[in-house]
């Protein structure tokens, strides 16, 4: 019987283990796949996650960033050098994430892998859990399975709106003069972005959609396309499309002795599509409620759900303003929001984690609809 049962082995999931197992707590991390497991992503992460735990991150910083060029359609470049004291970093998933689990297991949590999840049970104080390698049982239990959660299924939690994004990673040599940079593309991809990160063997080009329905194979023909110019040879390459779970609204995040945290709760940034260090801080924060639920606190789930709520959600609200005149108007949001340098830090900032949506909206929605008065088109 252990305190808690976390289900996936991504950022929340290995987080929330670190910081139970670090109070003391019993933790088993039940991960389907097999560790190190492979993850499509952009692998962006801002360095504002370090003040979260007590190891250094070094061993799986692939590259660091310190410059970020915006363009629209491929072409009117804005490009600026980020002034941050922390530049942002660039990780492959499998080996970040597998390193958060190392770090939970050295703090006493256990993990097991290739050990999918078939149904949970609530039982005397807690939960029995059926997987495909037998049966376990926990006090309490934290579901950070993935953007289709199945937990948040089995807990009759409100399934999250999907949207779709993608990326293509390539294995190439990088030339030194891009190796320091991320790259925006607008304009190219309705209703969405693409970006485009440099690590130390080759590229991961992603592609979000934001807003709307965009069918797969069109997705994939705008990643491959804009890959093509920019000069990649997609000779040794390897394409994933996925859904995210974008921030919507508030929506219970607890159930009758569970939680659940990272893109199981959808708190991936509505504007950016931002997702690593919401789901961290959701996994750090579900740690902190299940830990004070074991104490005693009866309100410690329902505060969680709170927590989240105005800690995440009131900057998504804002968030997804911004993000209902961006992708609304781009070409007009490009010219007079992205296209500037003080602007171009600001996201920047943003995307590190640096500043919130709450330091600038104000300001940014005064323009954009200042910049909508002559005339509406895109």
């Amino acid at each position: 019987m252990f305190d808690c049962i976390v289900v996936g082995a991504g950022p929340a999931g290995a987080t929330a283990a670190y910081h139970l197992a670090k109070l003391g707590r019993s933790v088993l991390v039940l991960e389907k796949a097999a560790l190190p497991r492979y993850k499509p992503c952009g692998g962006g992460v801002s360095p504002a996650i370090a003040k979260w735990f007590d190891f250094d991150f070094t061993p799986v910083i692939n590259n660091t960033i310190t410059k970020v060029q915006y363009t629209w359609k491929m072409g009117d470049p804005m490009e600026t050098e980020l002034n941050m004291k922390e530049p942002m970093w660039m990780v492959k998933r499998d080996e970040f994430d597998n390193y958060l689990i190392e770090q939970a297991q050295q703090k006493g949590a256990r993990a097991k892998d290739n050990t999918e999840v078939k149904a949970i049970s609530p039982n005397k104080g807690g939960w029995q859990v059926n997987t495909s390698d037998g049966i376990y049982e926990a006090s309490y239990l934290i579901a950070a399975d993935g953007g289709r959660s199945l937990l948040t299924q089995l807990l009759g939690l409100k399934p999250r709106q999907e949207f779709l994004g993608a990326t293509l990673e390539v294995k190439t040599a990088v030339p030194a003069d891009k190796q320091k940079t991320a790259y925006f593309d607008f304009g190219t991809l309705k209703n969405g972005y693409i970006w485009n990160f440099p690590k130390a063997d080759g590229y991961s080009l992603s592609a979000g959609c934001m807003r709307g329905k965009t069918k797969p194979d069109e997705l994939k023909k705008h990643l491959t396309d804009y890959a093509k110019a920019f000069g990649i040879d997609l000779a040794n390459s390897r394409y994933s499309d996925y859904s995210l779970s974008l921030w919507t609204e508030n929506q219970p995040l607890h159930a009758n002795r569970a939680v659940i945290a990272g893109e199981a709760a959808g708190i991936l940034d509505p504007l950016s599509g931002e997702g690593i260090r919401p789901s961290i801080f959701t996994g750090m924060k579900a740690a902190e409620a299940i830990d004070r639920a074991i104490a005693g606190d009866g309100q410690a789930l329902a505060n969680y759900t709170q927590v989240i709520a105005q800690e995440w959600g009131s900057d998504m609200v804002l968030a997804s303003r911004l993000a209902g005149l961006f992708y609304q108007f781009p070409k007009i949001a490009y010219k007079f929001g992205v296209k500037r340098p003080t602007a171009a830090q600001v996201m920047a900032k943003i995307l590190c984690g640096e500043l919130r949506y709450g330091d600038i909206t104000d300001y940014a929605m005064q323009r954009l609809k200042k910049s909508l008065i002559p005339g509406m088109g895109n």
